[in-house]
């Protein structure tokens, strides 16, 4: 599979943009260190940007994360958090959770960060709403399932953003019959047919899908 953006553009990119501040920096050393076949579930730099920036722009208060690997993006969007803003965080890795734990702990975020541990639809269903800004972010094959789940949570003018929706361009190559491809090109076709929500896929990293309730006239 072929990277989405060249190699050579995602490095000019990320030369223009914002450089990450220290605790991200650490984080994301560790987090290969620890996790080295897994590091590159991070989301990195660009994309933390571009979510802290969803954030911001939004004014969102109440953030729910699908997905928290070792803290990275939770810690990226808290940066765009207003005072009083929240992020809820949730994964069944206790693995990597421990690390995300430890960096968030003693970053300056540390109290608008809320980490649970445990199955996803199963936080989702305890979690009373509404949340302003949902990132999906973890297992392919229950994309559809976690969108379903917080969908009825969504503040009004909230904002679901569902990651690695380009897999790579995986969902291009008819010949990949992978679960976790499969789970995507269901999850796009799904999201894309729902007169429900209005959506905008972008070709930021490893695909990036904003999703936002219809207005219905």
């Amino acid at each position: 599979m072929s990277p989405i953006i060249s190699e050579h553009i995602e490095e000019y990119a990320e030369r223009h943009t914002t450089p990450l501040p220290e605790h991200l920096l650490a984080l994301a050393v560790e987090t290969e260190i620890n996790f080295e076949h897994q590091h590159r579930m991070m989301v990195g730099p660009l994309e933390g940007r571009f979510l802290e920036m969803l954030v911001a722009v939004s004014g969102a208060r109440r953030v729910l994360e699908i997905g928290t690997f070792t803290g990275y993006s939770a810690l990226a969007m808290a940066a765009g958090l207003p005072p009083g803003g929240r992020i809820v965080t949730c994964d069944i890795n206790e693995a990597s959770v421990s690390l995300g734990r430890r960096f968030i702990e003693k970053s300056p975020y540390a109290d608008r960060i809320e980490i649970r541990l445990g199955r996803a639809l199963d936080t989702i269903a305890a979690l009373d709403g509404p949340f302003d800004l949902v990132f999906i972010d973890a297992d392919k094959p229950n994309y559809v399932n976690y969108y379903e789940a917080v969908l009825p949570k969504l503040a009004d003018g909230g904002l679901i953003v569902a990651d690695n929706t380009l897999w790579n361009g995986a969902v291009l190559d008819g010949a990949d019959l992978s679960e976790s491809t499969e789970a995507i090109r269901a999850f796009n076709h799904h999201v894309r047919h729902d007169s429900r929500v209005v959506c905008v896929q972008l070709t930021i990293r490893d695909g990036v899908t904003l999703i936002r309730r219809a207005h219905h006239r």
